[in-house]
C-alpha cells in the first residue's frame, strides 16, 4: 500500500502553505472579530476579499474528486492539502473547500441531473453562492437517519415539504441560496432505508423560515453557522428530487464518506498547529523556577500528542487510499475508525494545550477556545462516536464469519475434554489422583 504524497499534491501543498502564511494567518484575528461583531447573519468581508486571491493563485475547488473530471485530485492527493487548510477556521472557505458546500457540491455532481448542475453546482463551484444541508431534527435521535420524520409528499407536479430541522449548517448566511433537504417520501415502506429522499429546496421558497442561529459552545458562525430552519408546506417541482424517491439514505452514505475524510484531515492540521503553540508557549513560561517545557507532565503530553497525531494521520491516509482503490463501501470500517480517532485525538490535544496556557487558554486569544468547540462538535457531526464504534464492531464480527479458525488460530473455544486430559497427562498440569 503506497500512501506517499504525489508530486502534484506536494507542489500544491507548498503553494497553500505560502498562501496561508501571506494571507490566512495575518487575517485570522480580523476574521474572528467580524464573526463576533457582525454575527452569523452577515457576510464577513475578509472572506470575500481573500477568495479572489485564492482563485487567482489556482488554489480553488481542490476538493473535486479525480473521477469526476480532468484535473481532480484523488482522496489521497487531497488529504494533505485539507490538513494544511484545517490549521485555520478561515482557510477552507477561502479556498472554496468548506463544509457543507463541498459535500453538497459532490452530492449534486454525483447524483444531480444536468439541469440541477447548471442551476446550483455551477454557481457553487464559482463561489457565487453558498448552500445548506438539512438532515438533523430536534425531535428525534438523528444519529439514526431512519428516524427522520420530515415529510416530502407528492402532489401532482410538485412535492410538498414539511419539517423542522436544526444544526443546518450555513442557513443564516445571506449567500446561502440552496438547501439539500432529507425527508420521508414513503414512511410505510417495509425497507426503512428506502423511506427517505433528498430534494433541492431554494432557500427563498415560500414556507422556508430560518428561525435562529445556534451557537456551538458559545460560538456563532465559527466554526459553523449552525441554524434552525422550519419548512411549512414548501412546494418545489418534482424535478428537484435527487436521484429518485427512496434514494436519500443511499445518497447520505455516498455524501458522508469523503466528508469524513475532509473533517479528519482538517482536525489533524488543527492538532498540529495547537501542538506547535503548546510547545512554543511551554518554552517561554517559567513555573516554580523551571520552564514549563522541562516539567515531566508537559513532556509526556507533548510526546503523547505527537504519537496520537501520527497514528491518526496514517489511519486517515490509509482510509483515503482505500477509498481511491477499492471504493467507499469497502473502506467503510476505516472511514468509521478515523471518524472516532481524529476528533477524540484533537479534543485531547486542545485540552492539554489549554491546560498549558492556563487561564488564557480558555479565551480565544490563542485560538484554543474555537479549536475546542470544533473538536467537540466533530465527535457528533457526520455521526456520533457511538454509531461509528457500533459499525466498527459489527464489521469486525463479520470479518470472521467465513474464516476457518483452524487456519488462523483464532478460535475462542475452550479446550475439549480430550485436549484437557492430554495436556494434564503431559505433565503441564498436576495429574489427577487415580
Amino acid at each position: 500500500m503506497d500512501i506517499s504524497q504525489s508530486g502534484r499534491s506536494a507542489e500544491l501543498a507548498m503553494r497553500i502553505r505560502g498562501f496561508m502564511a501571506e494571507h490566512i494567518y495575518p487575517n485570522e484575528r480580523r476574521f474572528y472579530q467580524e464573526a463576533e461583531r457582525l454575527g452569523p447573519w452577515a457576510i464577513h468581508p475578509v472572506v470575500e476579499e481573500l477568495k479572489p486571491l485564492a482563485r487567482a493563485a489556482g488554489l480553488w475547488n481542490l476538493f473535486l474528486p479525480a473521477h469526476h473530471g480532468e484535473g481532480g485530485l484523488t482522496n489521497l492527493d487531497y488529504a494533505p492539502l485539507c490538513e494544511i487548510m484545517g490549521r485555520s477556521h478561515l482557510a477552507p472557505e477561502v479556498f472554496n473547500c468548506s463544509a457543507p458546500d463541498t459535500g453538497n457540491m459532490e452530492t449534486i455532481l454525483r447524483y444531480g441531473t444536468d439541469a440541477q448542475k447548471e442551476a446550483w453546482l455551477k454557481p457553487l463551484l464559482a463561489g457565487e453562492i453558498r448552500s445548506s444541508f438539512a438532515m438533523t431534527e430536534p425531535e428525534v435521535a438523528s444519529s439514526d437517519a431512519t428516524n427522520i420524520q420530515s415529510s416530502i409528499v407528492r402532489d401532482g407536479d410538485t412535492y410538498v415539504i414539511n419539517g423542522r430541522k436544526w444544526y443546518t449548517t450555513g442557513a443564516t448566511d445571506p449567500r446561502c441560496k440552496i438547501i439539500i433537504f432529507m425527508g420521508q417520501t414513503d414512511p410505510n415502506s417495509p425497507d426503512r432505508h428506502r423511506r427517505q429522499s433528498m430534494i433541492l429546496v431554494p432557500k427563498d421558497t415560500p414556507g422556508v423560515r430560518v428561525i435562529r442561529a445556534l451557537p456551538v459552545l458559545g460560538f456563532y458562525g465559527v466554526p459553523d453557522r449552525a441554524s434552525e430552519v422550519t419548512f411549512t408546506n414548501v412546494r418545489v417541482p418534482v424535478s428537484n428530487v435527487l436521484l429518485g424517491e427512496g434514494r436519500g439514505f443511499e445518497i447520505a452514505q455516498g455524501r458522508l464518506g469523503p466528508g469524513r475524510i475532509h473533517h479528519c484531515m482538517r482536525l489533524i492540521g488543527l492538532s498540529e498547529r495547537v501542538l506547535e503553540k503548546m510547545c512554543r508557549r511551554a518554552e517561554k513560561r517559567l513555573a516554580f523556577g523551571r520552564k514549563v517545557s522541562d516539567q515531566t507532565v508537559t513532556l509526556e503530553r507533548i510526546a503523547e500528542a505527537r504519537i496520537m497525531i501520527e497514528q491518526a494521520r496514517l489511519l486517515t491516509l490509509k482510509a483515503a487510499h482505500m477509498m481511491d482503490t477499492v471504493g467507499n463501501k469497502a473502506a467503510r470500517q476505516e472511514i468509521a475508525m478515523i471518524k472516532v480517532v481524529a476528533p477524540n485525538m484533537a479534543q485531547k490535544i486542545v485540552d492539554w494545550a489549554i491546560q498549558a496556557f492556563g487561564g488564557g487558554g480558555t479565551s480565544n486569544d490563542h485560538f484554543l477556545a474555537a479549536a475546542l468547540a470544533t473538536t467537540r462538535l466533530l465527535r457528533l457531526a457526520d455521526g456520533p462516536d457511538e454509531v461509528h464504534r457500533n459499525q466498527i464492531g459489527a464489521l469486525e464480527f463479520r470479518r470472521y464469519q467465513n474464516v476457518d479458525p483452524a487456519q488462523t488460530g483464532g478460535s475462542g473455544d475452550p479446550l475439549t475434554l480430550d485436549e484437557a486430559e492430554t495436556w494434564s497427562a503431559g505433565g503441564l498440569w498436576p495429574a489427577p489422583e487415580k
